[in-house]
């Protein structure tokens, strides 16, 4: 009995389960290849190179090309796209140069946002800031016989003077040209987009020369 050797028990073998345990290895590595890859995976988007004013269009001269991650459900503007973009859309609020372009900044409607006009200006020198740029946010003031009349009106206090004088302090410069045709060097047209609710009082004390701008604190600079 000493030489005998007792019986080995033999190893089942299981194909289904090492099957298993390899494809569950694969999906694994597959998993992590997909989440590299997707954190990596980047798209052409269109960045803006200068300040648009609400309503123009967008220049060439403003595209600039960027790269950012195509996983964060943004609604950007693609850089294949920036023909279209050019033809057919407007800015639908102020760009602020730098600014990564999304659809929501952009409008193919050439109507101003509800409740607003665009008012042109004709001033004369002395009655605005130098410096004055697209998408400044300008004060609109009644100067001359009409304010002085606001202002003997009031009650004397400071404050209630300057706001009987006051138009709007809300208004968005579009545009500044100089007009040189005149023999006096010309005046400087400023184009601005107003509430309609003050347009027309706007309009009346620019006729009459009797309106000065002031740049706001807050406006770009």
């Amino acid at each position: 009995m000493g030489g005998e050797r007792l019986p080995t028990v033999s190893r089942e073998r299981k194909p289904a389960l090492a099957a298993l345990a390899v494809l569950l290895i694969l999906v694994g590595a597959l998993g992590a290849t997909v989440m590299v890859m997707r954190a990596g995976n980047k798209i052409s988007v269109v960045k803006i190179d200068q300040d648009i004013p609400v309503g123009d269009r967008i220049p060439t001269s403003a595209l600039r090309e960027v790269m950012v991650s195509d996983d964060s459900g943004v609604n950007f503007v693609l850089w294949k796209q920036r023909g279209d973009l050019e033809k057919n859309y407007r800015a639908s609020t102020n760009i602020v140069k730098g600014s990564v372009l999304v659809k929501e900044m952009v409008t193919n409607s050439s109507a101003l946002p509800a409740g607003k006009s665009l008012v042109g200006l004709s001033l004369k020198q002395g009655v605005f800031p130098d410096g004055l740029a697209n998408g400044h946010t300008v004060a609109a003031y009644l100067v001359g016989n009409d304010a002085a009349k606001g202002q003997n009106g009031s009650s004397g206090d400071s404050g209630g003077a300057s706001a009987n004088t006051l138009i709007s302090d809300s208004l968005i410069i579009k545009s500044v040209k100089s007009d040189s045709s005149g023999l006096g060097g010309g005046d400087t047209l400023v184009t601005v987009i107003a509430d309609s609710s003050v347009a027309g009082k706007l309009t009346l004390a620019a006729a009459a020369n009797e309106v000065a701008l002031v740049l706001m604190p807050d406006s770009k600079n």
